[in-house]
């Protein structure tokens, strides 16, 4: 019997999941809803059966499904499906909407909600995090992650994207992106200052560039810079200490650590093989995206624990709330 699977939402994200869970699962029947008419005869082309509403696709059964719509819109789609006894893998969160109503109902009906966040399932990524909690004497961080917000998706005018949108802006999800990681490393968030500008032209409702100032927890303190600025997408991290200093820059052989003994940095190599879907920048590799979905699998059928729940990210929204009140 076929592995059914319910994809809500045909867009970049949604067509990456198709891509990869084809890759996984032998014998799977891939369903798909959205509304966009452009997007429905995309998925139709391919040969996939596309409903134009989730309550019309809900009268089949599925093993699982992915929400994988706009990240400020899915509490309602959640509670749908967690009503229907279906799995659920959840894309990135922008607005912690009904987050504690999802949590209640989950448990109520024994239906596993996985919480989306790809860096932690990156190698570089978790060595990083390894190398940090190491540590034993206090650490500095500086990090900067930009990339200008019509690059993002070039294909579509960036008004009209979820990233152009207040509620929803780039540098917020800059900041849900990359939030966990550094909570897993350096711990939670005692204080924090912020400092933020309008340095572009462009047609939105918020500060396109943020500078935060982090203490954390672990007595280690940070400089997050995330914009939506820089022509050249950048991700660079340093993190400096008396025993260890490490350079990243975001991609998948590119991270240094410095040998004291022989004063030089050497490149430490975490993927033998990468791979790069079409249409993406060099440093977004599918490596980390087939590791989630496994973690996703592996808590449905071996009840494993994930790495990142929806009370953890919870709390990454709330220190976001926190960073954009004080960058007002």
């Amino acid at each position: 019997m076929a592995v059914k699977i319910l994809i809500i939402g045909y867009g970049s994200m949604g067509r990456r999941r198709i891509r990869i869970l084809s890759g996984l699962i032998d014998n799977i029947e891939i369903i798909c809803v959205d509304s966009n008419p452009n997007r429905i005869r995309q998925a139709k082309v391919t040969g996939l059966k596309v409903y134009e509403s989730l309550e019309e696709a809900l009268n089949k059964k599925y093993s699982m499904a992915f929400v994988c719509t706009s990240p400020g819109y899915h509490a309602e789609i959640i509670l749908q499906l967690i009503e229907a006894g279906i799995h659920t893998f959840t894309e990135l969160n922008l607005i912690d909407d009904r987050y504690e109503e999802i949590i209640r109902k989950s448990k109520e009906k024994g239906v596993k909600v996985f919480m989306s966040n790809t860096l932690l399932y990156n190698e570089q990524i978790k060595k990083i995090v390894e190398l940090v909690k190491a540590e034993n004497k206090p650490l500095t961080y500086i990090y900067h992650v930009g990339q200008y917000l019509c690059d993002w998706h070039p294909w579509e005018n960036y008004k009209e994207f979820f990233a152009g949108k207040k509620e929803t802006n780039g540098v917020r999800e800059i900041l849900a992106i990359q939030l966990p990681w550094l909570l897993e490393a350096f711990g939670e968030i005692e204080a924090l200052s912020v400092q933020s500008q309008k340095c572009t032209s462009l047609e939105i409702d918020y500060k396109d560039s943020i500078i935060v100032n982090f203490q954390n927890s672990s007595g280690d303190i940070g400089v997050f810079c995330a914009d939506v600025v820089s022509r050249k997408a950048t991700t660079h991290l340093e993190v400096i200490g008396e025993e260890i200093h490490i350079l990243w820059n975001g991609h998948n052989d590119d991270l240094f650590i410095y040998d004291i003994s022989d004063a030089e940095f050497r490149k430490v190599q975490m993927y033998e093989l990468v791979e790069h879907a079409k249409g993406y920048s060099d440093n977004i590799i599918e490596n980390q995206y087939r590791d989630e979905i496994k973690g996703f699998l592996d808590l449905i059928y071996l009840e494993t624990v994930p790495k990142y729940s929806l009370e953890q990210d919870k709390y990454t929204l709330s220190i976001i709330n926190e960073i954009e009140r004080a960058g007002r």
